[in-house]
């Protein structure tokens, strides 16, 4: 079915900027410590999250595109090559997997849910071919998550808690 847009309305509807996030869940663990620190100054600081043995999460990530719909198809980007990128930049190398040993990009770093959405935004950014990457965000648990974005979006990665 084709519809027609009144004149003059068409080359507004155009230009306008279409944000389109799509969901991915996947599990994982880790252990905060900071081999500069004493055993003492890690249990302090990380507390529990200091487990020599490491814990796990169910991790929820939003990744969102910017765009403009493209006139022949209406969409943003190919929502299949998304999820393809998703699959292959993420699940395929962090999911089911310890973060801290497993994940090359996280090494040298703590896992923190800021450093895997900083990660994560630089493992997606250059894949994202229609329109450009956005917004990143990522769920730790139900009531914590990081909001991360590039230079020219706003802030850096900074963590935030659900209302």
């Amino acid at each position: 079915m084709v519809f027609d847009l009144p004149a003059g309305l068409a080359g507004d509807f155009l230009h306008i900027m279409v944000y389109l996030t799509r969901k991915l869940e996947f599990s994982a663990s880790h252990l905060y410590h900071n081999p500069a620190f004493s055993a003492e100054e890690n249990r302090r600081v990380f507390g529990k999250c200091n487990n020599p043995h490491g814990h796990g999460h169910n991790y929820v990530l939003e990744v969102t595109v910017a765009g403009e719909t493209d006139p022949a198809t209406g969409m943003v980007l190919d929502l299949k090559e998304l999820k393809d990128i998703l699959q292959r930049e993420v699940s395929d190398r962090m999911d089911h997997r310890f973060l801290n040993v497993e994940v090359p990009e996280l090494s040298g770093q703590i896992p923190t849910c800021e450093n895997i959405a900083a990660v994560i935004w630089r493992l997606l950014e250059s894949k994202i071919r229609r329109g450009h990457l956005y917004r990143v965000r990522l769920y730790e648990t139900p009531d914590l998550f990081v909001d991360c974005y590039g230079e020219g979006n706003g802030a850096s990665p900074h963590a935030s808690e659900a209302p």
